[in-house]
């Protein structure tokens, strides 16, 4: 094809056209090519490049084809035409373009006319060629052509690629795998691929499977470049030498599983894919065809594994028992028994059954594993020998068997466990068995316990198009109370969604109540902890839907089960608490330590706090030490000594345990001590609740003491005394017994007043600690006192300015404090002294001076003010009498002279 067909712009600009005759078209034309002429001098080093590609190209007849077209680094509009001819047997075809309808050759016109050959563009400067189904007769060379829109002529404007189109050979046979195999046993899938091998292409094989409506997944894939590759699931598995392909005789494939799982259930497929390399050592998949292996169920070792004994037995005291466990397993290739023989006194297995002999995978005996032998008497069989039995050897005897598999890499998992049904031994002394269903495999004996209701649709079948839905229903009263409506709980309808009412819709949004499906004809109600309004009546409805012309559904049946009583005993909730001494404080300044045992009942999952209370005597109002929270948070309740905030210490130090330890005990501190303990449950929302509280056995602290002993009193200067006065009281405390050295007896001293105005008690007046620090309580009266220590055994109260709220009873107490040779100071008993009654007179003239003062000034006031208004009332007055006269002579004037 000549260059300048292709351009038909830059050909007309070059060759030059028909010159029109007039001076003023030749003008035009001349300045048209003097533009073009230095364009093409002075333009840009940008090129056009057309790209298709690269080949030689391999397909597969009947396959599609799609060869895309670029453009690039062009000139003029952006959106450019494409053209695509084929060279074949010495000749070249149009064969499509965007420009023209007719620009097709006769030989593929009806191809495109038909839609099997077409053009598709997918951008302004890309496009592509689509062949629906290719023939043989499509080899050649497609070359795609970009007629130009360039200034210049610059690039290439056509790229051409070759096409090869081979025959389809390829084929895949299926080689069924067995329907059902054991679980554990060895299985090989096999599958035929065959392909021409003049055609120079390559074949890989892929095995997946599909479990159900999943989607498949790839387990290995041979070739085509002679290697294999692993799907994620199973490398750990190819890793361990369980899995992988082989390449056998006759164009058989086969994938090798050296041991099955239940996960290897599924629909197996075999694709072939025929590759070609192309663009270097890039491979390109040129025709792909699967074949269906079979659907492969795996057995497991649990459906087939059985466990027998023998019947029920009597025997005599001193006989020996021989029990055999038959074990019946349809493979045992790479499997391993693992028997452990049990008795206890229930049938159901329950009441901690005790393990009498165990033997693990491997034949060992375990040690001490109980009083029994045990015997491998044949492969399958293992024998129970317990020898001089007694009676306490009577009991429901089984033997659990687990099934442990031998998976590649050397790794033991365990396939299977089952338990045989118990026999009855006796040891005897020589002397002489369509509807819906409620059922309630969990049913609570105490509140807060779960509860699962299970509602079971027996008999027919619901129809296969049909669906099924549920909804739950709570009677408050007796099965006998057929007067109150149930109350609906909630619905699963058609589609599963959840219906909801409003009793019960914060329970069942906040996850407290949870309905399921569990099985097609299978739904259950679990109720996460039970409150007493849960008793009642339970049944549920099972409906049958099916659908309508319209796509939606409509309810068929409904049926009802029968009611369910749920109801449990009024078992209240119990407590009982021990308390224990564990270290007893003989003297002052010993340890002292107690633990308390806290024993509960009809109680779930409780949480326990203790409070240590203490009283000086029985009866007596105890004091509160420290608590311990259901949280375990230590507090120190009214133990309050600033030196001593270490000296308690309250841990918990076992499930019901609690331990109490007193350090530096002194005599202030004997007394009896107990724990009060109360239990807490957790409510639906996790918070403490409280449930029951119980208080423990009083245990002393009593010990002798042997230090000197003190005595208090008191007295004053004057018992009767005038608002304003200054009065002293003094606190004086006596030394009994030995002598301390100096400076080892110190004392804590508060003064207290018992006052008529005050309805709350003693009110603490001052206060002065060991160290001689003192503190004084906030007053409200225009009064101050203040607090001395006068000489070492004596301390003075004096009340300055007395007014009438300091009448009343004083007393004071006071706390000694010894010191022991080795430094350690020790706090002895509180004293309390006897009460004094303090009187304050009351001063008539002091009371009445100041109101007579004031009325006196307030008269005298009142007088000057009275006379000073009258004077000026009487000046104003005397004022208009006198010129009233004056004013009517002025008149009498005025008329004579008229």
């Amino acid at each position: 094809m000549p260059q300048w067909h292709l351009y038909p712009k830059i050909r007309g600009l070059v060759l030059g056209d028909k010159f029109r005759s007039g001076k003023k078209e030749t003008k035009m034309k001349t300045h048209h090519l003097v533009t073009c002429f230095l364009f093409l001098i002075f333009a840009g080093g940008e090129a056009r490049v057309v790209s298709v590609p690269e080949g030689p190209l391999v397909r597969v007849e009947g396959q599609p084809l799609s060869l895309r077209c670029n453009v690039s680094e062009y000139e003029g509009p952006l959106e450019q035409v494409f053209e695509w001819q084929v060279f074949q047997e010495s000749k070249s075809f149009q064969l499509i373009s965007f420009m023209e309808s007719s620009y097709t050759d006769a030989r593929f016109a009806k191809r495109v006319t038909d839609g099997d050959i077409s053009l598709l563009r997918l951008a302004d400067s890309a496009a592509e060629l689509r062949i629906r189904a290719l023939r043989a007769s499509d080899r050649g060379t497609y070359t795609c052509s970009t007629p130009s829109t360039d200034m210049s002529v610059s690039g290439n404007y056509q790229a051409s690629v070759l096409l090869d189109v081979i025959k389809d050979s390829l084929q895949v046979l299926s080689m069924v795998p067995p329907a059902e195999i054991p679980e554990g046993d060895p299985l090989n899938i096999h599958c035929i691929a065959t392909r021409d091998l003049k055609q120079n292409t390559y074949l890989s094989v892929t095995w997946s499977v599909r479990r159900g409506t999943a989607p498949p997944e790839d387990i290995v894939t041979l070739g085509p470049d002679g290697d294999h590759r692993v799907g994620a699931g199973y490398i750990q598995r190819h890793a361990d030498m369980g899995l992988f392909p082989q390449t056998m005789k006759g164009n058989i494939f086969s994938l090798v599983l050296t041991e099955t799982r239940p996960s290897d259930e599924g629909q197996y497929t075999c694709t072939a894919r025929e590759w070609v390399p192309e663009r270097g050592a890039l491979w390109q998949p040129i025709l792909e065809k699967s074949a269906e292996l079979g659907l492969l169920k795996i057995i497991p070792i649990a459906e087939s594994l059985e466990v027998f004994l023998e019947k029920n037995a009597t025997l005599n005291l001193d006989d020996t028992l021989h029990l055999t466990c038959s074990v019946a397993l349809n493979n045992q290739v790479n499997i391993a028994l693992e028997v452990t023989w049990l008795v206890g006194p229930g049938k159901d297995g329950s009441n901690m059954s005790r393990i009498l002999a165990h033997m693990n995978q491997d034949g060992v005996l375990a040690n001490g594993s109980g009083p029994g032998e045990i015997s491998r008497t044949g492969v399958l069989q293992f024998q129970l020998l317990l020898r001089h039995v007694d009676q306490s050897d009577s009991g429901f005897y089984s033997c659990k068997v687990l099934a442990w598999l031998r998976q590649s890499g050397g790794r033991w998992v365990q396939a299977a466990e089952k338990t045989s049904h118990p026999v009855h031994i006796w040891i005897t002394t020589m002397e002489a068995n369509f509807n819906v269903t409620l059922s309630s495999p969990v049913t609570p004996q105490i509140l807060g316990q779960p509860m699962v209701l299970v509602c079971q649709m027996n008999g027919e079948p619901p129809p296969a198009d049909a669906r099924l839905g549920v909804t739950w229903y709570h009677h408050s009263g007796t099965i006998a109370d057929t007067g109150i409506a149930p109350q609906p709980i909630a619905a699963l309808d058609e589609q599963g969604d959840l219906v909801l009412w409003d009793d019960y819709r914060p329970l069942l949004e906040q996850g407290h109540i949870v309905l399921s499906k569990v099985k097609p004809r299978n739904f259950r109600l679990h109720f996460q902890q039970i409150q007493d309004s849960d008793q009642g009546t339970y049944h549920c409805a099972i409906s049958v839907w099916t659908r309508v012309r319209n796509g939606g559904w409509t309810k068929n049946q409904e049926v009802r089960s029968e009611k369910l009583s749920i109801k449990w005993g009024s078992k209240n909730p119990r407590l009982y608490v021990v308390a224990h001494r564990l270290k007893e404080a003989s003297r002052a300044g010993a340890t002292f330590e107690m633990s308390c045992q806290v024993i509960s009942q009809n109680l779930l999952d409780p949480g326990y706090s203790v409070l240590i209370r203490m009283e000086e005597s029985i009866g007596t109002q105890p004091r509160k030490i420290a608590s311990l929270s259901p949280d375990l948070v230590m507090k120190l309740e009214e133990w309050s000594e600033p030196d001593r905030l270490d000296s308690v210490v309250l841990e918990k130090t076992g499930p019901r345990e609690f331990r109490f330890r007193l350090y530096g005990a002194m005599v202030s501190d004997r007394g009896f001590y107990f724990c009060d303990v109360t239990a807490w449950t957790r409510d639906l929302g996790k918070a403490w609740t409280k449930a029951v509280n119980a208080a423990s056995n009083r245990v002393q602290i009593s010990f002798t003491d042997t230090g000197p002993s003190f005595n208090i009193s008191i007295r004053t200067d004057a018992a009767n005394v005038y608002p304003g006065e200054t009065t002293k009281m003094e606190c004086i405390l006596g030394l009994l017994g030995g002598a301390p050295n100096a400076g080892a007896v110190s004392y804590e001293v508060q003064w207290y007043l018992s006052s008529h105005h005050a309805s709350a008690g003693a009110t603490l007046l001052a206060s002065m600690d060991r160290w001689g620090v003192v503190r004084k309580s906030p007053r409200n009266s225009s009064s101050d006192c203040s607090l001395e220590r006068a000489d070492a055994q004596t301390f003075r109260l004096s009340v300055h300015q007395t007014q009438d709220l300091d009448a009343g009873e004083y007393h004071c107490r006071a706390t000694p404090w010894l010191r022991s040779p080795a430094g350690t100071w020790t706090r002895g008993s509180e004293l309390t002294s006897t009460r004094i009654f303090l009187i304050v007179r009351f001063a008539l003239w002091d009371s009445m001076k100041l109101p007579l003062l004031y009325g006196l000034g307030a008269t005298l006031a009142v007088g000057l003010f009275s006379l000073l208004l009258g004077l000026m009332c009487a000046h104003c007055w005397c004022r208009n009498s006198s010129r009233t006269p004056h004013r009517l002579r002025s008149n009498l004037i005025a008329l004579e002279m008229d």
